[in-house]
């Protein structure tokens, strides 16, 4: 037990794994928190930081070995977040392999559903993975100990702060209140006395000053580092902070935060729709703001697996989805090719390629700046000013209209005509934005958490005849947190 203490795999589990499964397990690319401890130098500090990272890739079985009822083959996002929202199938043809997926999309919710489990399973071991490193470089004598760089500390410090407010930012969203845990745990007695969930007005309060403290210690550059470009830059932090801004309700904040990331001159839209998302142009393009780095071929593995399951018939449009695209709107094949069924936009190819491939190097994109602009699009309109929030939205819309066919072809030039202009009052200048969002970003895992930002889940999912009720705005804390924390972990209501 001692050989793997980190954080007690934060408190008891938290990873909802038993010790004899995972303690004498080494986690992929990890090193342990005694060995960082005892004799940190620059290479197992670097190693903590990228283990970190691990937590937001799709790689197959980074925590689970085919665990697949517990939801921990990879990352749930396209299930609770995609398919949740109605926007995204399970399967191009419906069928009963893995049940526990279309009990989210039918909001059949229980505490012992893997989707909910392994959310809270991947923030809390990205939480404990950030904490270990965190730990280490706020040490007074870190640079004299293992010859680093201040620049070097202060990026690693920085990114390891961001992850954490980024993991924290999910949980308060899926689940609300949570235990709050900024240090690693060295025993059982510590995990106990941490499993109790704090107000989530407190989590917000930390995820605002991790983030304004990366802010402080990263470079005003596109990249922090030239070589990885993958890494967490100025602009990603910045843009996370307009982003929790934004879903505490603090427009004026959204606006100003964001002028900054637009002063700093490295992002605009790409000319091309699909340019974010293509595997030849990754971190070549003008977009993309953070992404998890795929790479295939490597070892420990760093590839995509999330297109192996796709070989097997999952990941597909809903009608609704495919219906809410205006005619002509090339972001429809940019996003799925509905006659060969591929998803191009998760795979980062327009010919299938890397379908059922489990080690594919099309990237996971967190944030990019077309998001980014339709946040301080929102943020104006809810702030009355109309006319230049639907400016922002006519841009990205823009975009999409000057984008070629795949066969080279542009569109009608009288398709997505622009809104400004046409009068609309808040609440319709609301409705266009809400649209333009969802063709925009449409399967990159944003759309549920809109339904709920915008108090308007209930009504929407409803409509497309789900079983949608106010208890679902949270997800259910997974029961075996519940059960071994022997109740000082409470379940949310309606589960």
């Amino acid at each position: 037990m001692k050989k793997y203490k980190k954080s007690i795999v934060v408190i008891l589990s938290l990873l909802t794994m038993s010790c004899g499964d995972y303690f004498d397990k080494e986690p992929i690319g990890l090193i342990t928190q005694e060995q960082i401890s005892s004799d940190p130098t620059e290479q197992s500090i670097v190693s903590a930081v990228n283990s970190t990272y691990q937590m937001y890739s799709q790689t197959l079985n980074v925590i689970g070995e085919w665990d697949w009822t517990g939801g921990k083959v990879l990352r749930n996002d396209f299930i609770i977040y995609d398919i949740a929202s109605g926007d995204m199938l399970k399967k191009w043809n419906p069928d009963g392999d893995q049940a526990w997926m279309d009990e989210v999309g039918s909001f059949n919710f229980t505490s012992i559903n893997g989707a909910f489990n392994g959310a809270w399973s991947y923030s809390f071991e990205a939480i404990s993975r950030a904490n270990t490193a965190i730990s280490i470089l706020e040490q007074d004598h870190i640079t004299s100990n293992t010859g680093m760089s201040q620049n070097l500390i202060d990026r690693l410090l920085a990114e390891s702060l961001f992850l954490r407010a980024l993991s924290y930012f999910e949980l308060v969203n899926n689940f609300g209140d949570v235990p709050m845990i900024t240090v690693p745990l060295d025993s059982f007695a510590d995990a106990y006395e941490v499993s109790v969930r704090r107000p989530a007005s407190e989590v917000w309060q930390l995820i605002m000053s991790d983030l304004q403290k990366a802010s402080s210690l990263l470079p005003q550059a596109k990249f922090s580092s030239q070589s990885e470009p993958w890494r967490v830059s100025k602009g990603a932090v910045l843009s996370l902070i307009a982003k929790a801004e934004l879903y505490q309700e603090n427009y004026q904040n959204v606006i100003s935060i964001i002028s900054q990331i637009e002063d700093l001159g490295f992002y605009s839209l790409n000319v091309h729709y699909f340019d974010s998302f293509d595997v030849t142009k990754h971190f070549q393009e003008n977009e993309v703001i953070f992404a998890y780095d795929h790479q295939e071929g490597r070892n420990p593995r760093k590839g995509n697996g999330l297109a192996a399951l796709m070989g097997w018939g999952f990941v597909a449009p809903s009608e609704s989805f495919v219906q809410a695209f205006e005619q002509g709107d090339p972001r429809l094949f940019y996003t799925v090719d509905l006659t060969n069924r591929n998803v191009n936009k998760l795979l980062g190819t327009k010919n299938g390629l890397y379908k059922g491939n489990d080690d594919s190097p099309g990237n996971k994109i967190y944030i990019r700046y077309a998001d980014v602009l339709l946040w301080k699009a929102e943020a104006l309109i809810k702030l009355g000013n109309i006319e230049q929030g639907l400016l922002i939205v006519d841009m990205v819309r823009l975009r999409a209209k000057n984008t070629p066919y795949v066969n080279g072809t542009l569109p009608d030039p009288s398709i997505l005509a622009p809104y400004a202009g046409r009068g609309l009052n808040q609440a319709e200048a609301l409705q266009a934005l809400i649209q333009e969002r969802r063709v925009e970003l449409g399967f990159e895992s944003h759309r549920f958490n809109d339904l709920k930002r915008w108090g308007i889940a209930l009504d929407i999912l409803r409509d497309m005849g789900k079983n949608f009720q106010a208890h679902h705005m949270l997800f259910p804390i997974p029961q075996e947190e519940v059960d071994r924390s022997g109740g000082l972990i409470n379940q949310n209501q309606g589960y």
